[in-house]
C-alpha cells in the first residue's frame, strides 16, 4: 500500500531530503571497530568511557535520597521505537532503510548516530579519539553502498583543533562529508580543579570554540572550508540549570538540543567565525525553527540598542547633571529633596568607567550596519526541525523576521527516535503545515529541499553527485 508520504511526494515537483535522521547503530559490529581501534581493552572499557570517567552508580541504580543528595538528572529512557519493530530494525538496517525510502517519500537522508552521539564528548582523550576513528570507520563501511540516497555523518572530537583536523581528514578519506562536532567542551574552572581537584568534573564552563575559548579553532574552521565540509551540531543540554530534574526527564528534554545549539551559534556568531569563514555551513539540529528565528532577531535587536554608538545612549558621562539636578529640585518629594547631595552618585556620573576596547560586544563580528548581522548569520546557520514540530513555520515568516528574511529551517524527520512512531508518516506530517496554509509552496521547498542543499552542498558543490539528487541540487545551487 503506497504511504500518504510518498503520496505526497509524488504530488511534488521537487525532491524531498531529510536534514536529520538517524541510524541505530548494531553494536556487535561497532565493538569491532572498536577493537580494531583499540585493541580488546578499548571494547571492555567501552561503558566507562561512556559514562564520562563516572564511578558509582547511575540514577537508576539509585534511591531517591541518593538522587536528591547528588542531584543526578533524569536520564533518558525507553528513548527507541519498539512495537513499530519494522522501522526499529530499518534503522539498524542500511539496506532495509535504503529500500524503504520511496515509502517515506524521500529523496536523500544525511544520517547521524546514536550511539555514536556522545563519541566526539568522552573526557578521556586517548578513547575519545579512538572511538571517534572506530565510529567513522564504521559508518563509511556500512553505508558506502547506498550513497545514492544517504550519507552518514562523522563524528569529530574538538578538545582541541588539532584532533578536530586529524579526525576530519581521516573522514575526508573515507569519503564521509559532513563534520558532526559537539555543541561545546566542558572545560573545568582552572581555579576549582587547582584548589579542589575532586570537583573538577563537577563545576566547569562551556567552550564554545569561539569567545573565550581555551584554544583558537580558526585552522579547524579552515580545514572545514578547505575540504568542503558542513559542520553539524547535535549535542543536548539536559543537565544545564533549567534542565536538571532528579525526576523528570521530559521536563529536562524539551528544548535541551535548541539550548546547546545555541552555545555554539551564538559563539561562533558573535565571535566573528562567519565573518572571517563565510563560506562555512553550521547546522543546528533539533534545535527547532522558533529558536532560529528567536536568536537572529535577538542578535539584531541588541546590536541596534547596544552597538559602539548606541552605547553613548547608555554612558553616564552624558548625563546633562545640570538639567538632571533642577529636575529633582522642581519635582523632589521632602526625602528626596534631603539627599540631594547623592544625587551624582545615584546617577553613575564619576563612577567607575568601561574601557574603549572593551565597549563593544559586537566587535569581532565586523559590523557597520544592522543588514551585517543578516550576512554573517542568514546563509551560514540552518535550524533542524522534527516533522512534528509545530512552530517549524516561524522560520518563514518575513514580516516579523528582520530584513524580510527566512531562517534556514530545514525539514529533519528524526527518524530512529522516540518521536517518530510511524517512518512512512514523518513527510506527510511535515506536509501538514502547507496543507494548514501555515506556510507556502514556496515555503515548503525551501524547507524540504533548498535549505537542504545550501546547507550541505553551500561548501561542497559535489555534495551530491552521484546520488538522486544531483541534478535537482546542481539547479538549485545554480540558481542562488
Amino acid at each position: 500500500m503506497t504511504t500518504a508520504s510518498a503520496q505526497i511526494r509524488a504530488s511534488l515537483d521537487h525532491p524531498l531530503i531529510d536534514g536529520d535522521s538517524h541510524i541505530i547503530e548494531y553494536t556487535p559490529v561497532l565493538m569491532d571497530y572498536i577493537k580494531q581501534s583499540g585493541g580488546g581493552d578499548a571494547v571492555t572499557d567501552f561503558r566507562s568511557n561512556m559514562r564520562g570517567g563516572r564511578t558509582g552508580p547511575g540514577w537508576y541504580q539509585m534511591d531517591w535520597e541518593e538522587r536528591r543528595d547528588s542531584r543526578s538528572i533524569r536520564a533518558p529512557w525507553w528513548a527507541l521505537p519498539t512495537k513499530n519493530t519494522l522501522d526499529r530494525c530499518t534503522a539498524m538496517l542500511p539496506k532495509l532503510y535504503h529500500e524503504r525510502m520511496d515509502d517515506f517519500g524521500l529523496d536523500f537522508a544525511v544520517l547521524y548516530p546514536t550511539v555514536g552521539l556522545g563519541f566526539h564528548s568522552i573526557p578521556d582523550q586517548e578513547y575519545r579519539q579512538l572511538a571517534c576513528h572506530a565510529y567513522n570507520e564504521y559508518a563509511a563501511a556500512a553505508y558506502d553502498e547506498y550513497g545514492d540516497r544517504m550519507t552518514v555523518a562523522a563524528v569529530i572530537p574538538m578538545h582541541t583543533p588539532q584532533e578536530g583536523i586529524a579526525e576530519l581528514e581521516h573522514a575526508h578519506s573515507l569519503g564521509l562529508k559532513v563534520a558532526m562536532i559537539p555543541s561545546f567542551i566542558k572545560r573545568p574552572v582552572p581555579r576549582v580543579a587547582r584548589e579542589y581537584p575532586e570537583l573538577s568534573n563537577e563545576v566547569f564552563w562551556l567552550d564554545n570554540f569561539c569567545i573565550d575559548s581555551e584554544h583558537d579553532y580558526d585552522p579547524f574552521w579552515a580545514k572545514c572550508v578547505e575540504l568542503g565540509f558542513p559542520v553539524a551540531a547535535h549535542s543536548g543540554g539536559m543537565g544545564f540549570h533549567d534542565r536538571s530534574s532528579i525526576s523528570n526527564y521530559m521536563h529536562n528534554h524539551m528544548g535541551h538540543f535548541a539550548a546547546a545549539g545555541e552555545v555554539l551559534a551564538k559563539g561562533m556568531l558573535m565571535g566573528g567565525v562567519t565573518y572571517r569563514f563565510p563560506d562555512l555551513r553550521v547546522a543546528l539540529l533539533e534545535g527547532g525553527a522558533i529558536n532560529g528565528a528567536r536568536l537572529y532577531t535577538d542578535i539584531v535587536g541588541r546590536w541596534q540598542k547596544r552597538n559602539r554608538l548606541g552605547l553613548e545612549n547608555l554612558n553616564p558621562a552624558n548625563i546633562d547633571m545640570t538639567k538632571a539636578k533642577a529636575l529633582f529640585e522642581n519635582y523632589g518629594d521632602k526625602a528626596t529633596l534631603a539627599k540631594l547631595e547623592q544625587l551624582s552618585m545615584t546617577l553613575g556620573v564619576g563612577g567607575h568607567d568601561i574601557p574603549v576596547d572593551v565597549r563593544d560586544d559586537f566587535k569581532a563580528m565586523g559590523l557597520s550596519r544592522a543588514e551585517d548581522i543578516r550576512d554573517r548569520f542568514i546563509p551560514n546557520f540552518y535550524f533542524g526541525c522534527e516533522s512534528d514540530d509545530p512552530l517549524a513555520f516561524t522560520a518563514f515568516n518575513r514580516k516579523a523576521n528582520p530584513f524580510g528574511e527566512q531562517v534556514r529551517a530545514i525539514m529533519s524527520f528524526d527518524l530512529g527516535h522516540w518521536d517518530v512512531l510511524d517512518m512512512g508518516h514523518a513527510a506527510a506530517e511535515a506536509y501538514e503545515q502547507l496543507e494548514h496554509d501555515l506556510i507556502t509552496e514556496e515555503d515548503f521547498r525551501n524547507f524540504a529541499f533548498s535549505f537542504s542543499v545550501q546547507l550541505y552542498a553551500g561548501s561542497n558543490s559535489k555534495f551530491f553527485d552521484g546520488t538522486r539528487v544531483e541534478t535537482e541540487a546542481r539547479a538549485e545551487l545554480a540558481a542562488k
